[in-house]
């Protein structure tokens, strides 16, 4: 049976959906930088031959030594992880093994800067964007682009740290501000491993007007969506387009939903793009999540390439509702065996399924007013949901219950998230109705529960 050493740090699909994908392409052993959660573990766990945990590991050059010497140890067929910050170290150890993996051009995929340069020397559609390195870079780039503008860290992920700039007097706190986003992010294990000093590298880019004009037919949908894919042998494949519900400012992403309700030309005219911006990245093997913006008069722009799958659901919706399992088939990549990709991005699926983000503030980005118990139990969610609609929380990515819900904080990004959920739903407009009524009704839905365990003969 062929080995499989996976790098586990935080980020990507939840082990217990994860785990088990991998390991039925053979043995799964877990290289373990972070300590691994205990939700769960009896579905992960027995799937694992073997789990090294070093929960100290090093940074750079040597924890790249550090994967190289376990895989060898174990005579790994395949190296992966699921994470964006571990995906750099992860690739050279590839490289340096001889084994598949997303090769030289996975840093273009993983410094937003090296990725829009690259972008901009293909014709890739794309926002202005400028390096900027201190707050002097700052101040010239409010000096020679049009606010509003988007300050983000070039290495980060999950939207953390992300600051939107009205006019040039919002320069100075926000360079502040997305220290402490940083520094807050890191201290919760997101930041890059591979790359040092990562947190001084920083851009500034446009924010494209977006709008779903001319691309939905149906309100209520984000002006954004992402596609979801695979490299293979240096090949793009695309697998299928996620929706989004709009953010939270500033971009906090609260909800992605398959399948797209777009018109299968739209469709496909978002298939080209993603594949234009992918093939500029020169990948060689890995999963892909592109994020577009839509715009009006049938423009779009890439925002971003990832060389991993999308976090949170992201593959199990596509699982769910077009019958693909894209951790297995990038797994079965990497081992050299055949995978049966589909000819073009599938457009149709069975039911409709969504990753839902639960932050204290509603659809709409209005914060919540009150600080509810967070008890997420003994909420009534099918006096929100509508019959044949099933909601399923992802335990690794629950805050603590019984404890108050914190003040919502715009910078803060998936820091934010109180839960995560998989949503499922008859058709797609059941399910944004639905994701709408989580999002809308869980501050008071919470409160009921409260007042329902203190007086259980209240509702009687």
């Amino acid at each position: 049976m062929k080995r499989i050493l996976y790098v586990y740090v935080k980020g990507g699909a939840p082990l217990e959906y994860a785990f088990p994908r991998i390991a039925d392409c053979g043995e799964l052993h877990v290289l373990a930088l972070a300590p691994l959660p205990t939700t769960a573990e009896e579905v992960w766990r027995p799937r694992c031959t073997g789990i090294e945990l070093v929960p100290e590991a090093p940074r750079g050059d040597a924890l790249v030594d550090l994967i190289v010497e376990h895989a060898e140890s174990i005579g790994a067929d395949a190296v992966l992880t699921l994470s964006e910050f571990a995906v750099l170290a992860v690739a050279h150890a590839a490289s340096r093994l001889g084994l598949a993996g997303p090769g030289e051009g996975i840093v273009r995929a993983r410094d937003k800067r090296l990725m829009r340069e690259a972008w901009a020397a293909a014709g890739v559609p794309i926002p202005g964007f400028r390096r900027v390195d201190s707050l002097a870079d700052l101040d010239a780039a409010l000096a020679e682009f049009t606010p509003p503008l988007l300050l983000k860290p070039a290495w980060g992920a999950g939207s953390v740290a992300q600051i939107v700039l009205d006019s040039a007097a919002d320069a100075a706190p926000a360079w502040g501000e997305i220290e402490r986003g940083l520094q807050a992010g890191s201290r919760v294990g997101m930041n890059e491993l591979y790359a040092p000093d990562t947190d001084r590298d920083r851009l500034v880019e446009e924010i494209a007007q977006g709008s779903t004009e001319g691309w939905y037919e149906e309100p209520g949908y984000g002006d954004y969506v992402s596609v979801e894919g695979i490299v293979a042998d240096g090949v793009y494949r695309p697998l299928a387009i996620t929706a989004k519900l709009p953010t939270v400012p500033s971009f906090v992403e609260v909800a992605s939903t398959s399948p797209s309700v777009m018109a299968v030309p739209l469709q496909r005219r978002i298939e080209e793009v993603s594949r234009q911006a992918v093939d500029a990245l020169g990948l060689e093997n890995c999963g892909t999540h592109t994020e577009l913006k839509l715009m009006k008069d049938g423009e779009l722009v890439v925002i971003e390439t990832a060389a991993r799958f999308g976090g949170l659901l992201t593959t199990r919706q596509v699982h769910e509702v077009f019958g693909l399992d894209p951790i297995g088939m990038l797994v079965r990549q990497l081992l050299g065996e055949p995978v049966d990709y589909p000819e073009a991005m599938l457009t149709e699926g069975v039911r409709a399924a969504a990753s839902v983000a639960v932050v204290p503030a509603d659809a709409f980005g209005l914060p919540w007013r009150t600080r509810p118990v967070w008890n997420p139990r003994a909420v009534d969610w099918s006096s929100l949901l509508s019959p044949g609609s099933i909601i399923e929380a992802v335990p690794g990515f629950a805050m603590p219950a019984g404890q108050p819900v914190p003040a919502f904080d715009p910078s803060a990004g998936s820091r934010n998230w109180l839960g995560v959920y998989l949503l499922s739903a008859v058709d797609a407009d059941t399910l944004q109705r639905d994701c709408n009524a989580v999002l809308n009704g869980l501050e008071a839905a919470l409160h009921r529960a409260a007042d329902q365990a203190a007086d259980p003969a209240a509702d009687r």
